[in-house]
């Protein structure tokens, strides 16, 4: 069973930076496609970024394309989210999730599903 659990949020300016990190146990990481996801108060969740178990392939939603980048360490175990140029609209809880596709709750990103979900980490960005 994969778990994950995510670190790295934090208050920042509007146009400042983060990186977030995702920490995952379970022997199939290296096998899985990565994912992060966010949800903002009174919104859905949606899909940011994801990559597959190779670190090819990522994918980002358009309002994060081009400011957002998605890595990962298959040898660490460890998937990253590099957020630049941060605006207002980013505010939002952030979750890791890695491809589960026989979990309950599943999302999709890419041509992945999800499903085993963080605890999130909170993103504030302030103009």
């Amino acid at each position: 069973q994969v778990r994950v659990a995510e670190s790295g949020g934090g208050l920042v300016q509007a146009g400042g930076s983060l990186r977030l990190s995702c920490k995952v146990s379970g022997s199939t990481f290296d096998r899985i496609a990565m994912g992060w996801f966010r949800q903002a108060p009174g919104k859905e969740r949606e899909a940011v970024s994801c990559i597959s178990w190779t670190g090819g392939s990522p994918s980002y939603s358009n309002s994060v394309n081009g400011r957002f980048t998605i890595s990962r360490d298959n040898a660490k175990k460890i998937v990253y989210l590099q957020m630049n140029n941060l605006k207002p609209e980013d505010t939002a809880m952030y979750y890791c999730a890695a491809q589960n596709p026989v979990a309950f709750d599943k999302q999709s990103c890419g041509p992945w599903p999800f499903g085993s979900w963080g605890q999130g980490t909170q993103v504030t960005v302030s103009s």
